[in-house]
């Protein structure tokens, strides 16, 4: 049996090197204007090559999405990206439209036929085997045994997702956002009306209006699978996805490392019920919205209805300065501290598109060549840690209680 791909989200380049960093085999990503995350930042079309390199130095596949719905007005701009994509060595585009599955067919990518395109039988899978297709991203309403089925009866990849938010609409194909603001899901525009909290108006009795308790009504928690990562394994499957392109660089570093150490472990006959516990409280140091089983055993049930509108996340982060200087001899960082305070013993995190994602704890702090227990607004300090770089972000982490 082999080692199923672990596949990161990355929306720029600090997360592209959170992502690396914590051993992904591959990451995904869009351009700006054709992918299903148009509000994240995404990349330019000039950056592909760049991105290529980086992965392929580290031994990382680079896949390219473009899963929205194509345009008659958008053929020749959807060519001339493929072109730049075969240019780059993309490894793969991630899509659904037909004619961006022709197109890049024609050009000699491989083709992987997105999740938006709702495949969720074998006859399905081999069908778009037919169009050129390499690889498939099941529906997310498949259910685990539904999965077993398919891989018995397609030599198709399989990819699914792991760990993630999940959509109230099946397989994201929603209208919600159109209809009330003309920024359409099928586009990647969505506003995602579908997280917030609502108000029922009573017109038969003067007006009333009342807020609909503490549940957000169509806003499902985040998939979690560390607890049954294993099954998953045992099925087969090729490749598993994190979703995330929207989400913070801790957030791609923390989840890619700990379902990496997960695969890990079980190809090492060491993954048990007390790791998947330890695993799962690391998952959710990081944003989410409570977590689910999604379709893998069962329809969702009220149960799976998110209960807090931002995250359940234990840990937050709060901005506090930059890095201003790094003296290599002596593997000290100096910080301008531009928010809030830093003491001995607190962690922080430093972000950066070389330096990617570091989170220590402060053992030394000094000013003006002095030993300090505290450093407060406006003050130029420094501190021991591993190699970061002028102007990278950095950022206190604070446990939440709830």
């Amino acid at each position: 049996m082999k080692k199923p791909e672990l596949m990161a989200p990355v929306g720029n380049f600090e997360m592209l090197k959170a992502a690396v960093d914590a051993g992904a085999d591959a990451v995904y990503f869009g351009v700006k204007n054709f992918n299903m995350r148009a509000n994240a930042k995404n990349f330019s079309k000039d950056d592909l090559k760049k991105i290529t390199e980086f992965c392929h130095k580290n031994k990382v596949k680079a896949y390219l999405t473009l899963n929205i719905i194509i345009y008659e007005d958008e053929l020749k701009e959807v060519k001339d990206l493929l072109k730049k994509a075969k240019e780059a060595n993309i490894d793969m585009i991630i899509c659904w439209d037909l004619s961006v599955i022709k197109l890049a067919k024609e050009i000699g990518l491989d083709i992987c036929a997105s999740t938006q395109a709702s495949i969720s039988n074998s006859e399905s899978a081999n069908y778009y085997k037919k169009l050129g297709v390499k690889r498939i991203v099941l529906a997310r309403e498949c259910s685990f045994e539904q999965i077993k089925e398919i891989r018995k009866k397609t030599d198709l990849e399989i990819e699914v997702f792991i760990h993630g938010a999940m959509c109230v609409s099946v397989s994201g194909r929603c209208f919600l956002s159109h209809h009330l603001f003309n920024k359409s899901a099928n586009r990647g525009d969505c506003l995602q009306p579908c997280r917030r909290e609502y108000l029922i108006v009573d017109k038969e009795e003067n007006g009333n209006e009342l807020i609909i308790g503490k549940d957000y009504v169509m806003s499902a928690k985040d998939l979690c699978s560390i607890m049954f990562i294993d099954k998953l394994i045992l099925a087969g499957i090729d490749s598993f996805k994190i979703e995330g392109r929207k989400r913070a660089p801790e957030y791609v570093f923390t989840v890619t490392k700990t379902y990496r150490e997960a695969i890990d472990l079980y190809f090492e006959n060491k993954l048990n019920d007390k790791k998947k516990k330890e695993l799962f409280e690391e998952l959710k140091k990081v944003f989410n919205r409570g977590f689910s089983e999604g379709f893998y055993f069962d329809k969702p049930s009220g149960k799976d209805f998110a209960e807090t509108r931002n995250s359940s996340a234990t840990t937050k982060k709060e901005f506090i300065g930059k890095i201003t200087n790094y003296f290599d001899k002596i593997k000290v960082a100096a910080v301008k501290i531009e928010s809030g305070e830093l003491n001995i013993r607190d962690k922080i995190l430093i972000q950066g598109e070389r330096t990617g994602n570091l989170e220590i704890e402060i053992k030394d702090l000094r000013f003006e060549d002095k030993k300090i227990k505290k450093a407060e607004k406006n003050k130029e300090i420094s501190f021991s840690c591993s190699k970061v770089r002028k102007n990278d972000k950095v950022y206190i982490v604070k446990e939440i209680a709830f």
